[in-house]
């Protein structure tokens, strides 16, 4: 698979020079990105992203593993010391954008109209604003205004 152990020294990336293609080979998968929502969500432990995403054990097991290596969890003591826990890093809390613009796009896109869906608030309660990339004056980015460089 992309982005898995190919001789022992990294990960043999689908498409070297493009971060896109780099960020789905660490992320791109459906469990890696569940995982990543439910530890932002506050999910620590081996059960809690079990319960939570209902993935079988062995997946589980190694999504995390590949999280860890890669840099995006980390694992810590539980208060009790009886277990590790599983914490974001500063690499996996960087993917929050992320997981906000996946959500605002499936909102939009992945629900029938008036069909009941979870929604993200801020603390005071409001619902998180739409996410828009936008340029260095204010104007919004679109596919249509923007290119990517390759290095030479």
């Amino acid at each position: 698979m992309a982005g898995d152990e190919t001789d022992g020294r990294g990960p043999g990336w689908t498409d070297p020079g493009c971060p896109v293609a780099r960020t789905a080979d660490l992320v791109g998968d459906r469990w890696s990105l569940l995982i990543i929502r439910d530890a932002m969500d506050g999910a620590r432990s081996f059960t809690d992203f079990q319960q939570r995403t209902g993935i079988a054990r062995n997946i589980l097991s190694e999504r995390l593993r590949k999280l860890t290596a890669h840099g995006l969890l980390t694992q810590v003591d539980a208060p009790s010391g009886r277990r590790r826990l599983y914490a974001l890093t500063e690499a996996g809390k960087d993917l929050f954008p992320v997981i906000v613009t996946l959500r605002q796009w499936g909102e939009r896109h992945a629900f029938e109209e008036g069909e009941p869906h979870s929604v993200l608030v801020d603390d005071d309660g409001a619902r998180v604003p739409v996410l828009l990339p936008t340029s260095a004056d204010g104007s919004p980015l679109t596919s249509d205004t923007t290119s990517v460089r390759r290095p030479t």
